[in-house]
């Protein structure tokens, strides 16, 4: 009997995140009759999208067993030099987005290519290429907010209806990308390769993995979808924002902590992350709805993290 509960536990424990966010959207919908409209639900997904996004190239690297401080300001880099090259230099936007998002990905290559080569803490690496990059972004834009967009930019901002409700095209483009990297992890070698690097490095070394390969690799497609990110920010807001992106690494390291993702790398799912980032957004959206200040929001999305962190914690010592 009790190997059989025991057999059951990873299971429950997978559930955690989900039923947090059952048990929060059933308690803001007791608080506000607002919550349960579809308008609101399509609100939500609007305003996580960029974070969501940021999200999924933070559970690559975090399942690694390493941390990324940049994402936020490698995406306001990356939405600076799109939307200037369209802007300012008339480069046609299908050229443009390239190039925000390659400055995006080679933030990326520094960055494993520093943790790989010189072996520097993630934590460190990242903190420096954070400053950086938000420093390039600021001389780069001279701290002005791009204008005047050509209309293609914004096109992830744009809606079409699903009944009565309106919905983004940016929020599809966050839904099929959690669902394409969901298989590359299951379902490929080099997916499977990045839970056995974060797991144990130096079994996975031993079997004949590449793991500075896997590890550059990682880093460097967390920099793409960063990018991705970029061109969600931009036609949300419809303009390149210098300023954007400085609370997103936070954001979404919260996110993934919350949807289960362990700190200490090998342990962690794509969709778990998805849960925590509707979590996140499920909180905000319906303490806004309540009428609570924006600083008790931040304060209770810091309890929420030491909680997830707390129960990694514990999860790990057991395990």
């Amino acid at each position: 009997m009790t190997t059989r509960y025991k057999g059951a536990l990873p299971a429950l424990t997978a559930l955690g995140p989900l039923l947090a966010l059952l048990i929060a959207g059933t308690f803001f919908a007791s608080q506000s009759n607002r919550f349960l409209s579809g308008q609101n639900f399509s609100l939500i997904l609007q305003q996580v999208m960029v974070v969501g996004v940021i999200a999924i190239g933070q559970t690559l690297i975090i399942l690694t067993a390493g941390i990324d401080l940049s994402c936020g300001m490698a995406m306001a880099l990356g939405s600076v030099v799109a939307t200037k090259f369209a802007v300012d230099y008339g480069l046609h936007p299908l050229l443009a987005v390239p190039c925000g998002i390659v400055a995006c990905v080679l933030i990326g290559y520094v960055n494993g290519a520093l943790v790989t080569a010189i072996r520097l803490p993630p934590f460190i690496v990242t903190l420096g290429t954070m400053n950086i990059a938000f420093a390039v972004t600021q001389i780069y834009s001279q701290a002005q907010t791009v204008t005047g967009l050509p209309e293609s930019m914004t096109f992830f901002g744009n809606t079409f209806q699903v009944g009565a409700t309106s919905v983004t095209y940016g929020t599809v483009l966050m839904l099929a990308l959690y669902a394409l990297t969901w298989l590359f992890l299951r379902e490929t070698a080099p997916g499977r390769h990045v839970y056995a690097v974060g797991n144990n490095p130096e079994a996975a070394r031993l079997t004949g993995i590449a793991t500075g390969r896997v590890l550059v690799g990682v880093y460097m497609g967390a920099g793409l979808l960063y990018g991705m990110a970029a061109m969600l920010s931009v036609a949300r807001m419809g303009v390149g924002d210098p300023q954007a992106g400085q609370t997103d690494n936070l954001d979404s390291i919260t996110a993934v902590v919350l949807g289960g993702t362990s700190l200490f790398g090998g342990r962690g799912s794509l969709l778990g992350t998805l849960v925590g980032v509707l979590i996140v957004g499920v909180f905000r959206n319906g303490l806004t709805l309540m009428g609570v200040p924006s600083v008790v929001q931040i304060l209770v999305t810091g309890i929420l993290v030491i909680l997830a962190v707390a129960t990694d914690q514990l999860t790990h010592k057991k395990g």
